[in-house]
């Protein structure tokens, strides 16, 4: 883990200029089909003369559909974007939301794919796709369905606002995208967790009821920077509880959240921007970092780091 100062704390998303009138709703409705095929789109023209970030080819489809992302728009939206027509051409009076569309996907989904590098055999291999992993390490079982907006009732009647992954005690928790953990601790709803901002600050991704006792990877402390796949914690049941370190939750299973932020001010708030992450985990249960346990601790097989954020020091 590396330590982030208090002026690099600030960190980039402080530097990114904030519009007039920030987004305040974003509703997702992007299946994990209509994922992937943007995705392939996006990784298969970076090296063309015109590459197209997958988050255009959502939005382009989300005008078409009112923002319901499916496959078969998402295969025309890309189709299209591959000739040479511009968007108001292609949407007509429909381009008035493609600026939102744009701005939503590209907070949401921002931190997906990009450059990276994997070290394999003493080599470091840069390449680019998908950078981002499912919070279960690789090797590990699990179930979860789409239960966002579900009743809860501990504390006060709410909304549940995340997706639960089902699995076994202890089993080991990664980051999903790269960025700063900016809390840790105990929260009587959540028991032990940790929230991780991105480091592009537009998301923050909330990992929670992790275990008793050792909730943490040794070593992780607030104002640490991590790469996606890094080991932050085990599976638990803690939380519903005031008091610290108590197993109130009676199903062991990983609380997983993430919430989009496009004005500071929207971070912590009465209209918080959370947003329904199923889809997001069905698409990277294919994508899983690998990890083992040594004498030193818990290593990564493969070490990763992120090439788009050059403010994160090499190992």
């Amino acid at each position: 883990m590396k330590r982030l100062f208090s002026l690099i704390v600030l960190f980039s998303f402080l530097a990114v200029p904030a519009s007039a009138e920030p987004i305040r709703w974003v509703d997702l409705q992007v299946s994990t089909e209509a994922l992937k095929l943007a995705i392939k789109e996006d990784i298969a023209t970076f090296d063309q003369e015109k590459h197209t970030p997958f988050p255009r080819i959502l939005a382009l489809a989300a005008c078409r559909t009112g923002g319901k992302c499916t496959a078969s728009a998402v295969k025309k939206a890309a189709q299209d974007l591959r000739g040479d027509r511009e968007i108001e051409d292609l949407l007509g009076s429909l381009s008035k939301y493609y600026s939102y569309y744009l701005q939503a996907y590209t907070c949401a989904y921002g931190g997906l794919v990009g450059s990276f590098s994997i070290q394999k055999d003493g080599q470091e291999l840069p390449q680019y796709g998908l950078k981002a992993f499912s919070p279960i390490a690789a090797g590990y079982g699990y179930s979860h369905c789409d239960d966002f907006g579900a009743s809860r009732s501990f504390g006060f009647k709410r909304k549940h606002l995340g997706n639960d992954l089902m699995g076994a005690q202890g089993t080991p928790i990664v980051a999903v995208e790269g960025g700063v953990v900016e809390a840790m601790g105990w929260n009587r709803y959540g028991g032990w967790r940790v929230g991780i901002r991105s480091f592009d600050g537009k998301r923050y991704y909330y990992y929670a009821h992790l275990q008793k006792d050792k909730p943490f990877a040794p070593g992780l402390s607030e104002g640490d920077m991590v790469e996606a796949g890094d080991l932050i914690g085990f599976m638990g049941r803690t939380g519903y509880s005031d008091r610290e370190n108590v197993n109130n939750i009676e199903t062991v299973h990983l609380h997983f959240g993430m919430e989009l932020i496009f004005d500071e001010s929207q971070k912590e708030c009465n209209s918080e921007i959370w947003v329904d992450v199923y889809p997001l985990v069905k698409l990277l249960s294919e994508h899983r970092s690998s990890l083992r346990r040594t004498d030193q601790g818990w290593q990564r097989v493969y070490p990763f780091r992120d090439l788009d954020w050059r403010e994160f020091p090499a190992s």
